[in-house]
Formats: structure tokens, C-alpha cells, sequence
């Protein structure tokens, strides 16, 4: 008889392997539950819900985005006590190859998907963790329906030891699924929290890594499944302007942080828009951003955590002084040509990383600055 570590290895081993790759029995409900339990989406796009290692069972190393989107279901049976799960791969990939134009396409299929299917009750979207919080955010604003949906993922790959990847997607069907999710925007739902997808924010990365910081947490999913306390109250979901049905691709916007002794980024060619992460710019940076602005580059503010909130300049005067007017009459000539610049844009309370995605959808909308201090102030 092999030693008892090895025996429970392998029994472990081939129960994980039967968990994976069988799916639950068609015959496991009837035919009234078939009919009554809501209908929920599941669209995976791969990472370490989705991973699988080498040598199973162990800390070691794993492939993200293996696992197909009908074996990521099958390995959680329970979810069909709670919803008519149905799978469909939208890609399976690490996070961080996710592209703004994917994120396009998500919002894209989920748009179009509830257009078509009013019997569905809600979306879940499986993800990698390094990039889950900006494709949210994406989602948060580019979803024009008011059903839940709800991006999950995991920190250990579902062949590892004790997964979250399962217990984590059960949460999310169950919140997808209930009735009281609706009206609440994108959500991330991990460790059994309902965090929105304006406010959450990878930490660090192990389980228990993602937080709604001060204002983000929603509610909790326990064995009574989604409970609410807070809701958000900016716009979102049907009430969002940002109709991507008819955008093809999205506006280049870079990132920036303002540090000691900096002077600003240097372009080959212009972006749109530029999120600058910053406390506060030097001379030297203030002087860099300004020929930015003059080029026509949209320039944004984000405080660096995205915990401040900032106050909102008031909307930029029109220089109304008289071309002809005397040099005694006419304003200073620096303060006038910074007020014919176009405004610099502040954020509030967002992360440099979602000030840039705003922005980038913003610009979809207007490249008016007065607009985009309005569009910033109410999303």
C-alpha cells in the first residue's frame, strides 16, 4: 500500500480531475425548477479563475486562461441550485493582455445580450485579477442596462490548493441572479463582498486582496445569498451617456505621474487626452503640460491613491476683452493666454487608471473641456 500522503495525493488528484472535467447531471433538477430558476450569463475571458498548473495541487507556478468556460462551471455543481447557467467564451487569456479594444467588445456583447434576451437576470463576466478593476470600471460605464453585472475572479489557480476561483463564482451567479441586484451598476464580487465597480481596487495579491476602500462596499453575499446596505449614486448603467453600440475604437489617452524633479512626458504623436497622477505640479511640469494643452492634448488630474476628493474648478470664462482695447484695459498677457488654453480637467475620487478610462469614453462624447469637468463631476 503506498504511503498515506501519497494515497490522499492521488485521491485528491483524481477527485480535482472529476470536479474539472464532468458536468452536472441534466436530470439533477426538475423540470419546475428548469422553469422558474433565473437565467444568468456567464461570459469568461480567461486568468487565474480560469489557470491551471503543471503540477496540480501544489504552490507551484500555473498557465492562466486555460480552463474553458463550460469546465469553469462544471467544476461548481451548485451553481445550478441557484440559476440556468449558461456559458459562452469570450476570450482566455491572462488579464494583462486585455486591450481596450476587448473591453469594447465586452460591453459590446453584454449590451446586446440583455437587448436580445429579456429572460436573463443578470451577467457574470470570470476574469484575471491584475487588470479586473479597469475592465469593471469600462463595464460600469459602457453598459447601458440597469440588470446586475457582475466581474469575478480568483488568486489561486483552480488546480491550486483550497481555490477560491469556485466559491468566488458561486457568489457572483447568486448575486447575478438575484432581484435585488438590480439597479446596483457593475460589481465585483469577491471573498463573499459586493464591492462597485467605481470604487474597487486590487490591494495585493492573495485572497482577501480587494477592497471598496472607503465608500465601495455594496453588501456581502452569505448563505441567504446577496444582502444590500449602500448604493451608488452617480451615473451609470441606463442613466450613462456612453453608448458604445455605434464606437468602433476608442480614443488614445496615456497616464502620467508628476514626481520631484519632473518635466513632463515627451510624445512622438499626440494623444487625445492625459491622465496625470499628481499631488501638485512643480514649475518645470506645470510648464509641460501647459504646451500639452496647447497642442490640444485633454489634460486630467487624479490624485495618485484616488482617494481625494478634489474640488471642482468652476467653468472657464470666455476672455470677453475687446481686441482693439488699449494694453492698459487689456488683462495681464500670460493670464490671457491661459485662459484661452483649454481647461485642465479635475478628477474626483477616482484612481489615475479609472480617471483614464473616463476619459477615454468621455472623449467618444465631446473634446469640449467644460464638458469634461460636467462629465467628470457626475460619473
Amino acid at each position: 500500500m503506498p504511503p498515506l500522503p501519497a494515497l490522499m495525493r492521488r485521491r485528491w488528484l483524481l477527485g480535482a480531475a472529476l470536479v474539472v472535467l464532468s458536468a452536472p447531471r441534466a436530470d439533477a433538477q426538475s423540470a419546475t425548477d428548469t422553469t422558474t430558476r433565473p437565467a444568468v450569463l456567464i461570459l469568461a475571458t480567461g486568468g487565474t479563475i480560469a489557470g491551471v498548473q503543471d503540477a496540480p495541487g501544489t504552490l507551484g507556478g500555473y498557465r492562466a486562461g486555460t480552463l474553458t468556460a463550460e469546465q469553469i462551471v462544471a467544476s461548481v455543481p451548485e451553481l445550478s441550485r441557484h440559476a440556468r447557467v449558461e456559458a459562452e467564451q469570450f476570450a482566455n487569456v491572462a488579464s494583462t493582455m486585455i486591450t481596450p479594444a476587448q473591453w469594447l467588445a465586452l460591453a459590446k456583447r453584454i449590451n446586446r445580450a440583455f437587448d436580445e434576451r429579456p429572460d436573463l437576470a443578470g451577467i457574470v463576466v470570470t476574469h484575471g485579477t491584475d487588470r479586473l478593476e479597469e475592465t469593471a470600471f469600462f463595464l460600469y460605464l459602457a453598459v447601458t442596462h440597469d440588470k446586475p453585472v457582475i466581474v469575478v475572479g480568483a488568486q489561486r489557480p483552480a488546480t491550486g490548493i483550497s481555490p477560491d476561483g469556485p466559491i468566488n463564482l458561486l457568489a457572483a451567479v447568486r448575486t447575478a441572479a438575484a432581484p435585488q441586484s438590480v439597479g446596483k451598476g457593475v460589481t465585483v464580487v469577491m471573498d463573499d463582498r459586493i464591492i462597485s465597480a467605481r470604487e474597487v481596487r486590487k490591494l495585493y495579491q492573495r485572497t482577501g486582496g480587494f477592497s471598496g476602500g472607503d465608500m465601495g462596499l455594496l453588501g456581502v453575499v452569505s448563505s441567504n445569498g446577496p444582502t444590500y446596505f449602500f448604493a451608488p449614486v452617480r451615473r451609470f448603467g441606463a442613466r450613462s451617456e456612453f453608448d458604445v453600440r455605434r464606437v468602433d475604437s476608442l480614443p488614445r489617452v496615456e497616464l502620467a505621474f508628476s514626481y520631484p524633479g519632473g518635466t513632463g512626458p515627451r510624445f512622438d504623436t499626440m494623444p487625445a487626452g492625459l491622465v496625470v497622477a499628481t499631488t501638485g505640479f512643480a514649475p518645470s511640469e506645470a510648464a509641460a503640460f501647459r504646451r500639452l494643452r496647447e497642442q490640444g492634448v485633454q489634460v486630467v488630474t487624479a490624485f495618485p491613491s484616488g482617494d481625494n476628493v478634489s474640488a471642482l474648478p468652476r467653468a472657464a470664462a470666455p476672455d470677453t476683452t475687446p481686441a482693439n482695447a488699449t494694453a492698459a484695459a487689456r488683462p495681464d498677457s500670460a493670464r490671457a493666454a491661459e485662459r484661452a488654453l483649454p481647461r485642465q480637467v479635475v478628477s474626483q475620487h477616482l484612481t489615475p487608471q479609472k480617471a483614464r478610462i473616463l476619459l477615454m469614453l468621455a472623449l467618444t462624447r465631446t473634446r469640449d473641456p467644460n464638458e469634461l469637468q460636467r462629465i467628470f463631476a457626475e460619473y
